[in-house]
Parts: structure tokens; sequence; C-alpha cells
């Protein structure tokens, strides 16, 4: 990774016992490296003979399920999931208000280069009202957390959450200090995956937050989208392909949804005449609402972090669970 010299600084200040350099991918000789940083580790494993962790430069492993480090060892593996969540959860909290508030039909009216006649202003641009309404969230991680603690302590929002395991509700992952939902405390509500058709029906707003694995693929189609209320939103920031796509395009031209922000999707980019690039009612990004310009910052700040738990001898931040998918 193309990590400076004081952030590689930072990581060699964390102990003595460490010897860390930075390399190509291609050229580089991991003959004798316990611990690998990296976008994406070397597939030839023999090049790494003696390595014990790797720390993935990214929050989801999605990418990883056929690499032979992931289906042929059990080495260790931690991701960056928490780094960028304040990032993402702020995305979706304004992708909600620009639809809540019409803000791409300000825009249209904009370009047009005129005002709208009295008589239509208000049908126009009468807003969705937030404050007290239902936010259904799929997936309670750091992002979800975080999604959580903004709408409840900024817009007294009821929250519903929807977690893989709703009884463990503490996040003993990486968080940035201040953000989150650590001890689980802010849901109104906690549904199990079984429990989905319940959060679509009762929703105001429906983020997918939700890792992609064999389970999430494809969790929201034609018959999820049509249990939520015609005055719904949804937002998706997770991965694309737990998403049927052209349902959800079809549920917005039907007016069986409000609107739509998708951020992710199953295919990247999306192909010419994707049915999402036609719809009036949906705000389509490129897969932006994680960038954030201290990101490799906050990952030195991880990885130190995880550095000194390991020489420790103790259980490093989010580690991956294999059997999970994330």
């Amino acid at each position: 990774m193309p990590f400076t010299d004081a952030q590689l600084a930072r990581l060699r200040a964390v102990s003595p016992q460490l010897s860390v350099r930075r390399a190509d991918a291609t050229s580089a000789d991991y003959s004798d490296a316990e611990i690998v940083y990296a976008g994406m580790p070397p597939r030839d494993l023999g090049r790494a003979p003696k390595l014990a962790w790797v720390q993935l430069h990214m929050a989801g492993v999605n990418a990883l399920h056929d690499h032979p480090l992931y289906t042929d060892t059990t080495i260790p593996l931690t991701t960056t999931s928490g780094v960028h969540a304040a990032s993402i959860a702020e995305y979706a909290i304004t992708m909600v208000l620009a639809l809540a508030h019409r803000i791409p039909r300000m825009v249209e009216w904009k370009q047009r280069g005129g005002w709208p006649p009295d008589e239509e202003r208000w049908p126009l641009f009468v807003p969705t009202e937030l404050r007290g309404a239902t936010l259904g969230i799929i997936g309670y991680g750091s992002i979800g957390r975080e999604l959580a603690r903004i709408a409840k302590t900024a817009f007294a929002m009821r929250v519903v959450a929807l977690k893989r395991d709703p009884a463990a509700r503490r996040d003993t992952g990486y968080g940035l200090p201040g953000t989150g939902d650590p001890d689980g405390t802010l849901p109104d509500e906690w549904l199990a995956p079984n429990g989905l058709s319940g959060l679509l029906a009762q929703s105001d707003v429906v983020v997918m937050t939700a890792p992609l694995t064999a389970e999430t693929r494809g969790m929201i189609g034609a018959a999820e989208l049509a249990r939520m209320k015609p005055s719904a939103y949804f937002v998706n920031v997770g991965r694309g392909a737990t998403v049927d796509e052209a349902a959800l395009a079809d549920a917005l031209r039907a007016g069986r949804l409000a609107g739509a922000a998708i951020d992710v999707f199953a295919e990247e980019p999306p192909p010419a005449g994707h049915p999402l690039y036609g719809v009036e009612s949906a705000i389509v990004s490129p897969h932006v609402s994680g960038f954030l310009p201290s990101y490799d910052d906050k990952c030195t700040d991880l990885f130190a972090e995880n550095l000194r738990r390991y020489l420790a001898g103790v259980p490093l931040l989010n580690l991956v669970d294999r059997v999970k998918g994330y």
C-alpha cells in the first residue's frame, strides 16, 4: 500500500520488535514476512511461508472468498471495518435528506432556469418528515451503529436493527471515538434475519449495510420490496448483489417506493442502460460513500493498534469469521 514515510514511522514506533518495510506487491519478497498489510494478498502462498496474519486494506472480504488464503488456510485475516463507518453513515443520511426534501427536483428546476408556478410548489416540494419516523437498518455493524446514533440524536427516529445474531448486541470491532453504538443500546427493536418482512413493513427508511455473503446475496428482491410502504425510501451502502436492482427500478417506476439512493452495484461500473440510470426517483452514485481523505491515516491507527495486540497476544480487532463470510 502507498503509505507515507510518516505513516510507516508510526507503525515502527509501536515496538522495537517490529521490522516494517514497504514493497510493490508484484515484486515483494515475502519470504520472511510474518505479517502482511495488503489490498490483495499474494495468491501464491508459497511466496510467504512464515505468514501468520494478514491485515487487509478493505472492510468487506467478499472479493477474497475464492482466494487460497481464505479457502485453504486458517491464517487470521483482519479488515479495516469501522474506519469509514462515519463517512458512509453520513452519506446515507445525506441521501435520505436529499430525497425527503426533494433536492433532485430542485436541481432539475435550476437546470431549467425557471421557478415552478405557485400552484405547483406545494405538491412538488412538500417534504417527507423524518423526525419520529422509523429507520430500518439491515446489518447492524459499524456503519449501521453510527447511522443509528445520528438518526436517534439528530432526528429522534425510531430504529429497528436487523442482525445475524440479535442477541450479540455489543460491537467488538474497531470504532472511531465518539461514534457508533458500541454497547448496542440504541435500537428500539432488534430482529433476526427471519424478521426482515417486519422491518420492511414498518420502516419509513430502509438502509442496507449488510456484507455480501451466501445468506445476503439477493436478500432484497421484488417480494421484499412489495412489503415496503409506498412512501418509504431505500438506501444501499452495503453490497450491490444483496439487492435485485431491476426489481428495485421497477418498484420505483411504478410508484411502489418513494425513492432510493444506490451507491453500490452488482457490477461496477454498471453497464450502459442499467435500469436504475433512467429512474427519476433514484439517486445513483459511483461507490463513493466510503471515500475519506484521512482513510490511510485512520487505517494506520487501526493497524498500529492491531500490531500492539498481536505482540501482546490479545485478540485482534476486526477478525474475519470465515464461516460467516465477514
